[in-house]
């Protein structure tokens, strides 16, 4: 495999790729190599994996590669990502990975990698590095090989002692958990039911074949939990994806609130005047229209985690979140955690006293529409900055932090290239619903021309 290298698999954030095609076991010991190279010899990581089915044979190979470049190994097995941060923070680490290909469907695979204070290594920030050291190859083994020492158990309680502590009593809250058969089943149930709450688990068994719904929760996806939620009463429903790093939720009614939202209620109950808030451009104007009431610093950034988790710690954010449900607390070193963040929702519901949806609908109301359409990675970038000239040429006010995103009187439209996917995704919001689609037709129309062009 590594003398064939699929560049592709190298993407902004980390490396994903379906198994055995674009990665396989003897890629998995290439990986190790680069990434013990780029860490150094004899530093200490931390190596971890998710429930996928391809994940312990490709695991085991990834740390034969890290021995053998001289770089000790704390082993954590099987774990959500966000541990993977909490560990390499809390210990004073010098890395770490974790095998792991997050939301994508069961027969993908890959790899989240870091270096010390948990900063993720992606294209820009040194994964190009060990992707030309995969290409090169020829790797060896260093004159003293590292030594792994499994502490699986006790970083896993460490965590979870951790992440629970910062929340008070969940007595009687009726809340539904949904890990998907993924990296939080079991232990995130377990987490809520021992703060007091009345746990209702549903796919809650470890399954790499992801049995009950797809890795990525989605308003459709989750459609089990909503009808837990509603069938039985519960004042909340959870639902993680397959490495736990993302989150949705839903209200005591069976709506579907997604990440924007919940970071807006979240600025509401707990930002203080002056604290500073992470959010990307998609997140609903409701989020600004919240960090300025409560007299916060609003912080527009790029999407993907390795953006927030460096304006988190180098502006020193107090909390931060993307519309797909990755949440980032100053409580968990910057990182985002779908666990903490459920938690924190929890805890929100008790102080408040009020029904989830009662919060909601307390909100300012705003309609947004999403679409998105193929396009090559090849001319996507290309699409959607010649749309972001015409748009400019136009006369609307542009924002390029991600994309382009273009403000009208009443609104705004934005186009950005997915970093994951050959995809080019657009996004509308306005007052209406009928505004929105207007300008989401702008938006359409605009790439159409730039993809043709």
């Amino acid at each position: 495999m590594i003398g064939m290298l699929n560049e592709q698999v190298f993407r902004a954030y980390d490396i994903r790729g379906i198994y055995p095609r674009d990665i396989d076991e003897e890629f998995a010991e290439g990986i190790g190599h680069a990434f013990g190279r780029f860490i150094g010899k004899g530093k200490r990581v931390l190596v971890g994996r998710d429930v996928r089915i391809s994940s312990p044979s490709l695991s085991e190979r990834l740390v034969r590669g890290i021995l053998d470049e001289g770089l000790g190994i704390v082993y954590a097995g099987i774990i959500p990502t966000p541990l993977l941060y909490f560990a390499i923070s809390r210990y004073g680490l010098d890395g770490g990975i974790t095998v792991s290909a997050s939301h994508n469907p069961p027969e993908w695979n890959g790899f989240k990698v870091c270096r010390d204070n948990a900063y993720v290594i992606g294209l820009g920030s040194g994964l190009e590095t060990m992707r030309e050291m995969m290409n090169k190859g020829g790797f060896g083994k260093a004159d003293v090989s590292g030594k792994m020492v499994d502490n699986s158990a006790s970083i896993m309680k460490d965590y979870l002692d951790f992440i629970s502590g910062m929340v008070g009593p969940l007595n009687g809250l009726k809340v539904g958990v949904d890990p998907g058969n993924g990296a939080y089943s079991g232990t995130g149930s377990s987490t809520f039911a021992r703060k007091g709450a009345d746990v209702h688990p549903l796919n809650d068994v470890p399954d790499g074949t992801f049995p009950s719904r797809s890795p990525e929760p989605t308003p459709s996806s989750i459609a089990g939990l909503v009808r837990l939620v509603k069938s039985e009463g519960l004042d909340l429903g959870v639902a993680f994806d397959g490495d736990g790093d993302r989150v949705l939720f839903v209200t005591e009614k069976g709506d579907v609130i997604e990440g924007d939202v919940a970071l807006a209620l979240l600025v509401r109950a707990y930002l203080k005047p002056g604290q500073k808030v992470v959010y990307e451009p998609s997140c609903s104007t409701v989020v600004e229209d919240e960090i300025r009431e409560m007299k916060g610093v609003p912080l527009l950034t790029k999407v993907g985690h390795s953006h927030f988790k460096s304006a988190m710690k180098t502006q020193g954010a107090a909390m931060g979140g993307e519309i797909s449900g990755h949440m980032y607390f100053s409580e968990t070193y910057g990182a985002e955690d779908g666990l903490f963040a459920g938690l924190k929702v929890a805890d929100m519901l008790i102080r408040s006293g009020r029904k989830f949806s009662q919060l909601v609908d307390e909100l300012p109301k705003y309609s947004k529409v999403f679409v998105e359409v193929d396009a090559d990675d090849k001319i996507k970038y290309a699409a959607v900055e010649r749309a972001k000239e015409k748009l400019s040429k136009e006369g609307y006010r542009i924002v390029d932090v991600d994309g382009v995103k273009a403000y009208t009187d009443d609104g705004w439209l934005l186009i950005r290239p997915s970093n994951t996917t050959p995809k080019i995704k657009m996004t509308a919001e306005a007052k209406d619903r009928k505004r929105a689609e207007q300008l989401i037709q702008i938006a359409k129309e605009g790439i159409g021309r730039a993809i043709q062009d």
